[in-house]
């Protein structure tokens, strides 16, 4: 997928968020309610703007580190970013035992990359280098922000449809059936939009780590890693499930995503991602060559 067809998917999707935001304002509480849904839809969206990355740093008790700390995660990171023609993002380190890592900020001038003590101890440099390829190509695409809004948008429908049923709907009356229905489907639809975006996001991602790396049975192999030894290493108690979708692999799951289950979940099954990689892997080394040369 081209970043033309990404950022067009993207703004589909979230135009779909808002319109079932207003939607359900609407509904359940006529003009003012719509009035209410779009003020509220309008200060998460800049709230998170602005500060999705420091919430997340603050949130994963990540501190900022300097080439003199981590000299090979600084390396690593410096070689990415300029492979792909960005700035150098902040580089963060969080305390977590738990393997992950993730990348935040509105854009890339104002990126920040964290890895956990987990995974620096678990995965060799190939393998580090396939998980930050992917976390920086998240920055490239804007995901961070796109993920941010999404997930604000989706609480605050909830927040809505909780509103509406403890202080009631239009005064001028309306089918207690049909906003009962609002009421309960109006956040598992908005939730479902939202682990699609996520998903979507991830597999891009993976795709354009894979190239960017020029390695993508690295970051296959760094999937399965994570995803087996983060069943065994349970996360702080300091995180929270909405933040879960940050992270190259979610850090709260203890099911894998399949049938049903699998249209909630922030991310695709490790074993598809892995699939996916692997079957690219003749195509990246036949357009950059394997890695290192």
């Amino acid at each position: 997928m081209t970043p033309g067809i990404n950022r067009a998917k993207t703004w589909v999707l979230l135009a779909a968020m808002m319109g079932l935001f207003l939607a359900v304002g609407a509904l359940l509480g006529g003009r003012a309610g719509m009035t209410i849904a779009l003020v509220m839809g309008l200060g998460f969206n800049f709230a998170m703007y602005w500060w999705s990355g420091s919430i997340a740093v603050r949130s994963t008790r990540s501190r900022e580190v300097g080439e003199a700390d981590y000299p090979q995660l600084y390396r690593i990171v410096r070689e990415l970013t300029q492979a792909n023609d960005m700035p150098m993002p902040g580089v963060y380190v969080s305390e977590m035992q738990q393997p992950n890592a993730f990348a935040t900020g509105r854009n890339p001038q104002n990126a920040k990359v964290a890895v956990t003590q987990g995974i620096l101890q678990l995965l060799d440099e190939r393998e580090l280098r396939g998980v930050l390829a992917h976390e920086l190509s998240h920055v490239a695409n804007r995901d961070i922000l796109v993920g941010s809004i999404a997930a604000a948008i989706g609480t605050s429908i909830s927040y809505l449809a909780w509103m509406a049923l403890w202080f009631g709907g239009d005064d001028e009356g309306g089918n207690p059936i049909v906003m009962l229905a609002a009421w309960l489907l109006a956040p598992i639809a908005a939730g479902l939009i939202q682990m699609a975006v996520s998903r979507s996001r991830e597999f891009q991602a993976d795709e354009s780590g894979a190239f960017l790396s020029s390695d993508p049975q690295a970051l296959a192999s760094a999937l399965q890693k994570l995803e087996q030894t983060s069943r065994r290493v349970p996360p702080p108690h300091s995180l929270q499930p909405g933040e879960a979708h940050m992270f190259i692999v979610n850090p709260l799951s203890a099911l894998k995503g399949r049938g049903l289950t699998s249209l909630f979940s922030t991310h695709p099954p490790t074993e598809e991602r892995v699939a996916r990689l692997m079957a690219m892997q003749d195509e990246v080394y036949r357009r950059q060559g394997p890695i290192g040369n």
